[in-house]
């Protein structure tokens, strides 16, 4: 199968994913979400023993969800939207393989939340991190609110979300947002090496310790994010949310109430 905006390639076990929309920084719109759902159940069924997750150019890893197609939404629409983000980013996150997000650019909103989702994230030196979606009159939609805290802290956490603060690689590595952080022209080979040496481990030993750790917080993240969609989609529809996403595009400051 093949899509127009997510590439997927295999080096023996390893099952390499990317999202392919560089002039759009990689932003995820529906389409995309749902080439990435399939692309991901592919390396499911194909028994990848590693996945990788990457972003095209070197611009960006996913700059977050499409603004354009978020502008206009209802309520409901803004539901569907997160249902399907959040069932693609619980599809990475409970893949019987490890998944490695390889960070590149900007890795902004919906792509730090895709980045939260993986199992490992190994960033190059030009990566920022961010939850900007404040600055948008919303909130994280796809997984942020519950599982950055449990990856950073509670504090450093409530500072993203709450100032839309943006965090280059080496403050990511400081607060334990990314394992590793390597030059821009070594992020491929590093994260290759990585996929690798996971893919020759035993398959299903790897498997149940995913299993295992990912346990430790499935209730009650679960929860905290059927809240979390409810919030998000919620918003759609007032005010800071139509300002904030028609600033955002017009590239003017916005004026929230």
């Amino acid at each position: 199968m093949s899509w127009d905006t997510v590439a997927l390639e295999w080096t023996d076990d390893v099952a390499t994913v990317t999202v392919d929309r560089p002039d759009s920084l990689n932003a995820l719109n529906r389409e995309t979400l749902l080439a990435l759902e399939e692309a991901v159940a592919r390396t499911r069924d194909d028994e990848a023993r590693a996945v990788v997750l990457t972003g095209a150019g070197e611009d960006a890893f996913v700059a977050g969800a499409d603004i354009a197609a978020m502008q206009e939404m209802d309520t409901d629409e803004a539901q569907e939207y997160t249902v399907i983000g959040h069932r693609v980013f619980d599809a990475i996150q409970n893949h019987e393989a490890p998944v490695i997000a390889a960070v590149n650019g900007y890795a902004f909103g919906g792509g730090c939340e895709l980045a939260l989702a993986s199992d490992l994230r190994v960033a190059s030196e030009n990566a920022v991190f961010g939850q900007t979606e404040i600055d948008l009159g919303i909130i994280p939609g796809w997984g942020g609110t519950q599982r950055l805290p449990r990856i950073v802290g509670d504090a450093t956490a409530r500072r993203m979300i709450f100032l839309g603060e943006r965090l280059g690689a080496d403050e990511a590595a400081e607060v334990g947002l990314v394992e590793e952080v390597v030059p821009g022209d070594d992020l491929e080979d590093t994260v290759a090496g990585i996929a690798e040496e996971i893919s020759a481990k035993p398959r299903f030993a790897m498997s149940a310790a995913k299993e295992a750790l990912n346990q430790a917080h499935e209730s009650p993240e679960s929860a905290g994010l059927a809240f979390e969609r409810r919030l998000w989609s919620g918003l759609f529809g007032t005010h800071d949310q139509r300002e904030g996403m028609e600033a955002f595009l017009e590239k003017r400051d916005p004026d929230f109430e």
